[in-house]
């Protein structure tokens, strides 16, 4: 409990602190944290009580974003681990694709856009080819780096027992994996919102990109900023959930073997 109260009492004294000072400056580009949060009710709970008070925004912008980042994010998962695992498992595979993963991962995935927007057209394959592109590499690579760290005498004993080569994958190779290939999970996780933000920027009439870069046009500051603010909470959901199933998923490892704790983790 004072570890609750300790979290998030550094929290709202930075709300309050934002608050003071904007209404002292009285800067429109920077509007006070309770009109925020006025515009974010008017915005999406504002509704009939037969939609639980969602506004219609919800329906027509905010779910189709959050689909599109969990479908992005679950396909770039199933290729990433997929790949990883069999180029990590191979001898010589890496040796031969590694200079592609290279040059690919170092392409910025926003200045791909134009690209997918010629091969897809504007809709939601080029906003999930966006997303897919920029969140495979860390899923992709952590795979391979956990797929390479299986322990010697776990591969020996598996090849005098010879288990097959499925139930070795699932059963050896996956659990000594899993808290690298979580980590690349949990850094994909937090690159498919920006990316899911800056594919709606483009040839789209909605989502939450294209709400923020109406507001932004509009000069509709409150707007704007509420956006931003249900970006922040996505992220820190979407993020708890993931942590807490991690948490379930690793429970038999021993701690020594789990990743550092990152500092969402520590909080």
């Amino acid at each position: 409990m004072n570890r609750f109260v300790q979290r998030w009492a550094v929290f709202v004294g930075l709300v309050v602190v934002w608050e003071l000072l904007t209404w002292f400056a009285e800067d429109p580009f920077f509007p006070r944290p309770s009109e925020i949060v006025v515009a974010a009710h008017g915005l999406w709970f504002s509704g009939p009580p037969g939609d639980l008070f969602l506004t219609d925004a919800v329906f027509e912008h905010m779910l189709p974003s959050i689909g599109r980042l969990l479908a992005g994010w679950s396909i770039a998962a199933v290729l990433g681990i997929s790949l990883g695992v069999a180029l990590g498992r191979s001898a010589t595979a890496t040796d031969y694709a590694g200079p592609l993963l290279t040059f690919m991962r170092s392409i910025p995935p926003p200045l791909l856009v134009p690209v997918f927007l010629l091969v897809f057209s504007a809709g939601t394959q080029m906003q999930l080819a966006t997303i897919v592109f920029g969140v495979l590499w860390p899923i992709l690579l952590n795979s391979v780096d956990g797929a390479r760290s299986v322990d010697t005498t776990k591969f020996e004993t598996s090849a005098v027992f010879r288990i097959p080569k499925a139930q070795w994958i699932l059963g050896v190779v996956l659990p000594s994996a899993a808290p690298k290939i979580f980590a690349g999970l949990r850094v994909s996780l937090s690159l498919s919102l920006v990316l899911m933000v800056v594919s709606e920027l483009v040839g789209t009439d909605n989502g939450i990109g294209s709400q923020l870069l109406v507001a932004q046009r509009e000069f509709d500051f409150p707007d704007m900023w509420a956006g931003i603010l249900l970006l922040g909470v996505l992220g820190y959901a979407l993020n708890t959930v993931l942590l807490a199933f991690e948490r379930k998923a690793l429970a038999w490892q021993p701690k020594q073997e789990r990743t550092p704790a990152t500092v969402e983790e520590k909080v």
